[in-house]
């Protein structure tokens, strides 16, 4: 168990939180949800006692082991993939380091063999003879192959080197969970073991994310940063979703009922107070007046961006012809022969490797040429293109008006202001250089640039990416009430449930074109059995 007492933190501005009483038990895993800058993951650091609180205390349940997902994919660079994983338990990977040390001696006293005993008896009593085992399990459930257990973790991919530090939170059951964007860098299968792995946990998880599914998936309550408290709440985040919302209509419809009797005693007591026959009736009234109180509906500090995709015109019928195109590159077939056609108002999603569906989008898009094939695009067709890596976008130290000057046909700074203020970008922060932007920004003004050309196709890699729980949901909304046809590739599953009816996989030489939904594609069992033959 992990609890808190009064806990508060400032860092000499407004507190982020304050006078936080909370209770974390065994057996239940909390979704931590908030705004970006609540101060999510300053909590779990404050859990962790990675920082120190303002005032109050973390109170953790005795002898109980609290693992947390680190940040640094440096730290353990000299270390071999699989012994970094066990370095989770860090007291076993302590009695093991002294007893290796020990045997290593070239005079071995009767003392040695002494302690050398002792830490025999706790090393086993740790399970220590399946350590090692233990951690390759977790490394090949994660995505990470045999062959790269015993590489050194700086020769490993940047993705590898995240999921060898998911596995190191995950190893040897630790009493306390703190994960922080566990699903960062993952691919959609690694996304669902490791929903299964917290299912079945039987400790306490406290978890950060930006993603729907997986918190609807793992989560047994909510906490909610926000108005400087930290709430708790039973049920997963949609059903916090509803409910909340559902409480803040009915305050609101509460309100405005109270409001307009406020008013209609108001024109009473005006008209009849001089009155007096009706003077009585008058007086009556402004005690009851006096009487109404309305509810106090704070502002909340989530804030979702207005995404809506306009067509500029209607698509024809036909949109999009795929005709035998290959892609290889540096020897490895990405796809082969691919042949596909997409009509008016389908959306389809992309699924295999993210070098094969980016390389997909972007001769889709024409950014790039297919080794073999033909892409044909009907006369109708307006494409807007939503790119993975949108470094090139934001490297002129421009300010976000004069960013989005270059892709608004209206020039006015008016408008353009207005536009950015959809997005989130109001008062001083339409003056923001383009360079200095963090991830989640990049994609809404990218967002905006993409809403700017009235696409009637949309292809979309990676849209969610950086995006926090408001702006995905309002991007999820928006193209869900889009009218034209759309490609995309995201690990979201929630997010892609939501809008396709139809799965292109691409699988090398071979490439699956499914009539079914996303959910029903995860759960097909030929494409677990693909999945299988390819580890």
């Amino acid at each position: 168990m992990i609890s808190t007492e009064k806990v508060t933190l400032s860092f000499g501005g407004p507190a982020l939180f304050e006078n936080v009483d909370i209770k974390f038990t065994p057996g239940n895993c909390y979704g931590l949800i908030g705004a970006n800058g609540a101060g999510k993951s300053t909590f779990l650091k404050c859990l962790s006692g990675e920082i120190e609180t303002s005032s109050g205390r973390v109170v953790v349940g005795s002898n109980e082991r609290i693992n947390v997902l680190r940040q640094d994919h440096f730290a353990f660079d000299e270390f071999q993939a699989l012994m970094t994983v066990v370095m989770g338990h860090e007291r076993l990977y302590e009695v093991m380091q002294e007893k290796d040390a020990i045997y290593a001696k070239p005079d071995f006293s009767d003392e040695d063999g002494i302690r050398v005993g002792e830490l025999e008896t706790e090393f086993a009593d740790l399970d220590g003879w399946n350590a090692e085992a233990n951690a390759a399990t977790l490394l090949s459930s994660l995505g990470i192959t045999e062959d790269k257990h015993s590489s050194l973790v700086k020769d490993l991919d940047d993705d590898e080197k995240v999921r060898v530090l998911l596995a190191q939170a995950l190893f040897g059951e630790p009493d306390i969970l703190l994960l922080d964007e566990p699903t960062n860098h993952l691919d959609v299968d690694s996304i669902l073991w490791l929903e299964q792995f917290l299912f079945d946990f039987k400790n306490t998880v406290i978890v950060v994310s930006h993603d729907r599914h997986f918190l609807d998936r793992v989560c047994t309550h909510i906490a909610d940063v926000d108005f400087q408290k930290v709430t708790l709440f039973s049920g997963n985040y949609t059903f916090w979703y509803e409910t909340s919302q559902l409480a803040l209509r009915q305050r609101q419809n509460s309100n405005k009922k109270k409001t307009d009797k406020m008013k209609e005693l108001k024109a009473f007591i005006q008209r009849f107070s001089a009155n007096a026959s009706k003077s009585r009736q008058a007086s009556s009234r402004r005690s009851l007046l006096d009487k109404i109180t309305l509810d106090d509906i704070k502002p909340s500090t989530r804030k979702y961006p207005y995404v809506v995709f306009k067509t500029e015109r209607d698509l024809g019928k036909e949109v999009l012809f795929v005709d035998g195109i290959t892609k290889v590159v540096d020897g490895v077939t990405l796809f082969r022969d691919l042949r596909f056609s997409l009509a008016r108002g389908e959306k389809i999603a992309l699924t295999g490797s993210d070098l094969a569906t980016t390389a997909l989008l972007k001769i889709l898009a024409g950014e790039e040429q297919p080794d073999d094939g033909e892409v044909k695009w009907g006369r109708t067709a307006n494409i807007g293109y939503y790119p993975k890596d949108n470094t090139p976008f934001f490297l002129d130290p421009i300010n976000l008006i004069e960013w989005m000057r270059k892709y608004s046909e209206n020039q006015e700074e008016q408008f353009v202001r207005g536009f950015l203020g959809r997005m989130l970008f109001s008062g001083e922060d339409s003056k923001k250089k383009a360079t200095v932007l963090s991830g989640g920004e990049k994609v809404r003004c990218m967002l905006a640039r993409l809403m700017l050309q009235d696409p009637n196709v949309l292809l979309l890699d990676g849209p969610t990416n950086h995006l926090d729980l408001e702006s995905i949901t309002a991007l999820n909304n928006g193209l869900m009430d889009f009218a034209g046809s759309m490609v995309v590739s995201s690990h979201d599953v929630q997010f892609v449930d939501t809008l396709v009816t139809r799965v292109l996989e691409l699988h090398g030489d071979e490439f699956f074109d499914l009539g079914m939904t996303y959910e029903e594609y995860l759960a097909d069992e030929a494409r677990h059995a693909r999945v299988a033959a390819d580890h």
